[in-house]
């Protein structure tokens, strides 16, 4: 007789666990965003233009404050997936096929959840859970003032960006109110390395040279980090095809809901339905919401 599977997701251990290990290296956002704990699956965050300041002389008045202050909303979506293994491969290989198993779903999530926060173009909808920075910075907001495309700079030349694109691009985001000289981080794609490699002075040495002695990379002074989901993408996906982009971000902006995981669920295949195929199912999930806190503090070259 059939019966309802109710096992508990598993959570994984953030200090210890090879998934969360490989989703912290892969994933430059999960790495570096501000985290946002959810018991809910809509959260909103307080955002604050900040507060003006004003001379106030000897009896006089104090001016009050007219800065903007409203909200992000955070709602979480579930990010997962589920692999049918059979008994005979559990038990007869060598390899630890469940552990394995974990491991590739984490190295994918990384490049997806990346993808998806940073590069994808369209708005959020049908395959795309979140307002990715670039769907943002290519959005009109006269609530807040911006312009869409304000802030995305596109290499003239596919593949080869110029030094004054970078610096254009850097630029941007560094006349902004919230620009953080000391917190700044550029997220791009390992396509760039080779890119920055051919920026060249006039007697053709590099003008950007790679971090030496464990020095990270930077340009400009911005620390870069590196993610293979820092493609363009018409819907999120973890195998991007697009144009890479280097995006410079300011990370208190970089807002990470966590509702749960990442976490693991495995449903054995020696009793219930699957006891008629002798087929166990691991399922691997991460419920997550991101939003950019505010488009002046983000800008995207398009290399």
């Amino acid at each position: 007789m059939a019966r309802n599977t109710l096992e508990a997701w598993i959570p994984e251990e953030w200090e210890t666990s090879k998934v969360v290990q490989t989703v912290q290296q892969m994933s430059a956002v999960e790495a570096l965003g501000s985290p946002i704990p959810m018991n809910s699956d809509t959260k909103h965050v307080p955002r604050t233009a900040g507060m003006g300041v004003d001379v106030v002389d000897k009896g006089g008045a104090y001016g009050e404050d007219t800065s903007l202050n409203d909200e992000v909303l955070l709602t979480v979506k579930k990010l997962g997936k589920a692999a049918r293994i059979a008994e005979e491969d559990i038990d007869d290989s060598v390899a630890d096929v469940i552990s394995a198993k974990m491991v590739g779903w984490a190295k994918s999530y990384a490049k997806f959840f990346d993808n998806a926060t940073l590069a994808v173009t369209a708005a959020a909808g049908t395959g795309v859970p979140f307002t990715s920075l670039y769907s943002l910075l290519h959005t009109t907001d006269a609530t807040l003032g911006y312009t869409a495309d304000t802030n995305i700079t596109v290499a003239a030349t596919a593949g080869a960006p110029t030094y004054a694109e970078f610096s254009t691009a850097v630029g941007n985001v560094e006349s902004g109110d919230y620009f953080d000289p000391g917190n700044m981080v550029a997220i791009a794609h390992p396509a760039f390395r080779k890119s920055l490699r051919g920026v060249l002075d006039t007697q053709n040495r590099p003008i950007f040279v790679e971090g030496l002695a464990g020095t990270p990379d930077t340009i400009f002074g911005v620390t870069v980090r590196w993610s293979l989901g820092a493609r363009t993408s018409p819907t999120a996906t973890a195998t991007p095809t697009g144009r890479p982009i280097m995006a410079f971000v300011n990370p208190e902006l970089l807002l990470v809901g966590r509702r749960s995981g990442p976490e693991s669920v495995f449903i054995d295949g020696r009793d219930g339905l699957s006891a008629l195929t002798d087929e166990s199912i691991l399922k691997m999930r991460s419920r997550r919401a991101f939003a950019y806190g505010h488009p002046a503090g983000g800008s995207i070259l398009v290399g």
